[in-house]
């Protein structure tokens, strides 16, 4: 049986006291220590601190230190900083509209003096001495310190012990405040940061350039699988580096977006990141990436959260459109050439240029190669199953200062192994590609820069392809028609329970063209058709150049491979299929030797 509950009482509504106030307050500002130290970091670094050192003990439960040499408080402002809503930072809306610090509410020492004992040192260059304030009595009194700021924050949440069930474990703390400081570390590489447990150092990072701070944070990997990123679009610029989709994890914990130099967790700037990633990432992997946005803080309102960690942007659609962009350019150059630049050759390489091409200059010139080689290539109807006129574009430059002449970054193919993969030797030793998954790029690549024209290129089949559709297919065919003219198909009624395919794209001409309509027929009735180029367009085409990319187990003399060898070094996003797995691996001679234990 339910029990009734009785009436409450009305109370009278009165003010609450001010202790409550502020408790109420510190909720939103401090939810565990990591909170306490991001706060008073944004304070060090607001204060122009090219050095922050952090102490704790208890994962920051007992003490929080963070010591700076800052600026410092003057004395007659000590006691001001500890009121609720007092800052130096802001003094109008106009301000707060255009806020250019980390902090700026004026509530975070308020806050967290509420719930912890906090300690206020400091010293301005002008003082004779430091200054030290106690947060409970009140009581100042001289102290010896260099200039800049001591804030200690003791026994968080002793007034508030429900609060303090809920932390976890001071390893688990430790991790957290950790965290809050690595986010800084990688906003502000020009100061130094160190932090102790314990009376025992975990962490240090020196004032260095961006890229090596982060190497340092992230590890030295990220610098060798990863972009630079570098792109502006009207009031915004982003940088920073994007990983490559190989080192892409199964959990998000290395994305890193920063606004101004603010870390924030916001939607649009994930969803733009995590979008640039949809043609090169396999599965549900998630991209690893640190991007810095610059933009007019008068475009962005970063009074959203107490916390500070979410923003809000005027124009939400520009800035999706940069990061993608910015994202999506670094992406797309196919890496195989600075990979082989990188390293110095290891071996000499034969004077004569491969096929379809020859060295110019101080470096190479090489058009998109044509399947329809003069007499004497040697080139079988591969190129008819390809691309009987292949899509024009500039010849690709590239540097190869430090490449022997005549040499390529994916190397001369010297053989065919299972049908499958094709082998080629390289100045950094063997590559293997997948020869089917690095064809399926190129010829996905050309059809979405044919769509960019608004509409695929087709050829009508001299004899068209009939098949007996289904009721659905038949349906789909009639109400999509438009839509599949802009994809450079036609398909129409043939009889009652027959299609016709009477055009294909041109790309696909020599491909399965009663296997291709019905793949994209089933594409197109799982969207609605009147968008379905906006929604779907990439899916189609992924299907698309699926069905007329080259098969496993055909046999390809050693001029065709080369030609794709060429393509995929001048093809954007050549480095991964359209499903996100790598088209191709390097494997250096001494990952060779090792393999047979030379040099041993």
């Amino acid at each position: 049986m339910n029990a009734v509950l009785s009436p409450v009482p009305r109370r009278p509504i009165r003010e609450l006291p001010d202790e409550l106030v502020s408790q109420i307050a510190a909720g939103e500002v401090v939810e565990r220590p990591a909170s306490v130290v991001r706060e008073l970091v944004d304070n060090a670094l607001d204060a122009g601190a090219m050095q922050v050192t952090v102490r704790l003990l208890a994962g920051g439960v007992r003490l929080i230190s963070v010591e700076d040499d800052g600026s410092g408080i003057p004395q007659d402002e000590l006691a001001s900083a500890l009121k609720r809503h007092a800052t130096s930072k802001i003094a109008s809306l106009a301000d707060l509209e255009s806020v250019g610090t980390m902090g700026f509410r004026g509530e975070a020492l308020a806050a967290i003096s509420s719930v912890a004992e906090l300690n206020l040192l400091s010293r301005t260059v002008g003082q004779a001495s430091a200054f030290i304030l106690e947060g409970r009595s009140g009581e100042m009194r001289p102290a010896a310190r260099a200039t800049g700021t001591t804030v200690e924050v003791k026994e968080l949440f002793f007034s508030t012990p429900a609060r303090r069930k809920f932390l976890k474990s001071d390893a688990t703390e430790l991790a957290h405040c950790i965290e809050a400081v690595r986010r800084h570390a990688l906003a502000r590489p020009d100061a130094a940061f160190a932090i102790w447990h314990e009376g025992k150092l975990v962490e240090q990072w020196r004032a260095a350039t961006r890229e090596q701070r982060l190497a340092d944070v992230l590890g030295s990997e990220l610098l060798e699988q990863s972009v630079a990123v570098e792109y502006s679009a009207g009031p915004i610029r982003v940088t920073g580096r994007a990983g490559i989709p190989d080192a892409a994890r199964s959990r998000a914990d290395q994305q890193f977006a920063y606004v101004n130099g603010r870390f924030v967790r916001d939607k649009v700037l994930a969803h733009a990141a995590r979008s640039a990633y949809e043609d090169v990432l396999h599965g549900q992997r998630q991209p690893v990436y640190a991007l810095y946005v610059e933009i007019d803080p008068a475009r962005v309102d970063v009074n959203v959260h107490p916390t500070k960690i979410e923003v809000r942007f005027r124009d939400s659609r520009e800035v999706h459109q940069a990061v993608r962009h910015a994202v999506e350019y670094a992406l797309a150059a196919p890496r195989a050439g600075a990979a082989a630049v990188a390293v110095a050759p290891v071996s000499p390489v034969a004077d004569s240029a491969p096929y379809g091409a020859a060295p110019t200059g101080m470096g190479w010139a090489q058009p998109v190669m044509n399947f329809n080689a003069p007499a004497g290539n040697r080139v079988s109807d591969l190129g008819a199953l390809w691309q009987p006129n292949p899509l024009r574009a500039e010849p690709v430059e590239a540097r190869t200062d430090d490449l022997p002449p005549g040499d390529w970054p994916l190397g001369r193919a010297i053989a065919q192994l299972q049908g499958i993969y094709i082998l080629a030797e390289n100045n950094l030793g063997l590559v293997i590609v997948d020869m089917h998954a690095a064809h399926e790029r190129i010829v996905y690549e050309r059809l979405k820069q044919q769509m960019d024209n608004h509409e695929i290129a087709s050829q009508p089949l001299l004899i068209p392809a009939t098949f007996a559709a289904t009721p659905q297919e038949i349906a789909t065919a009639e109400a999509t028609a438009a839509t599949l003219k802009t994809l450079g198909l036609e398909i129409t009624p043939f009889s009652p329970k027959t299609l016709a395919v009477r055009a294909v794209p041109t790309s696909l001409a020599q491909g399965d063209a009663v296997e291709l309509a019905r793949s994209v027929l089933a594409e197109l009735a799982q969207h609605d058709a009147s968008t379905v180029i906006q929604r779907a367009q990439n899916e189609l085409l992924g299907t698309m150049a699926c069905h007329g990319a080259v098969r496993a187990n055909r046999k390809l003399t050693l001029d065709e491979m080369n030609a794709l060898l060429r393509q995929m070094e001048e093809t954007e996003r050549s480095d991964q299929c359209n499903h996100g797995r790598p088209t191709w691996r390097q494997l250096t001679v001494r990952e060779l030797d090792a393999l047979f234990m030379r040099g041993r």
